[in-house]
């Protein structure tokens, strides 16, 4: 697993911690549904809490996104590993690969939002950023050695690609994956031809 813990204000007494559960959930499914710019007030009537309570565990509006860029964050990285345990080498960095390009799209605008207030250098990034690389070289190493993946491949270029696919303007999420799939191809060694998508991998996750 990743050595460089993400970014956490969790509490750890319980009732603190059942708030805070409460707080992102409600955020994560509001920002998803009508945008980053949802005021506090309704996240904390969706969390069924009172505002006060929204802000002592969040005491701005940056301090909440943080939290649930890195409940995402962490979805992501869990399903490389999870990935890892349960296909093979290709088929799980391909499966993961798709899950980061189905999370890119969804999450631009919540990204974007605190890359302005916290600058894509900031310590906060920088660690999300480690977690997520440290996932991605495992799957990548894995299908290198399997011999699946060309050997000259880094994890860099294959990021590269699959953030272009995310930042492009008006993506849908069927040529998304299309595109992706494009990427997948380009991935394979000379003369080994494409595999055809199968279930396993186009995950529902």
């Amino acid at each position: 697993m990743a050595s460089t813990p993400l970014p956490c204000t969790r509490p750890t007494r319980a009732d603190a911690a059942r708030n805070y559960d409460l707080l992102v959930t409600a955020a994560r499914q509001a920002f998803a549904e009508h945008g980053t710019d949802t005021s506090l007030e309704e996240i904390a009537r969706r969390a069924g809490v009172g505002i006060g309570t929204l802000y002592r565990r969040f005491p701005n509006r940056t301090a909440l996104l943080e939290a649930v860029y890195v409940e995402e964050i962490q979805s992501v990285i869990d399903r490389a590993y999870d990935f890892d345990r349960e296909l093979p080498p290709f088929e799980a960095l391909a499966a993961w690969l798709r899950s980061f390009v189905g999370y890119g799209i969804s999450k631009k605008t919540l990204a974007v939002e605190l890359m302005d207030a916290l600058g894509k250098d900031s310590a906060f990034f920088k660690a999300c950023k480690t977690n997520v690389r440290e996932a991605g070289d495992l799957l990548l190493s894995k299908a290198k050695a399997s011999g699946d993946v060309r050997a000259e491949l880094e994890l860099d270029d294959v990021m590269r690609l699959v953030g272009g696919i995310n930042m492009a303007r008006d993506t849908e999420p069927e040529q998304a994956m299309r595109l992706l799939d494009i990427v997948l191809c380009g991935l394979r060694p000379a003369g080994s031809g494409p595999r055809p998508a199968t279930d396993s991998q186009h995950p529902a996750r």
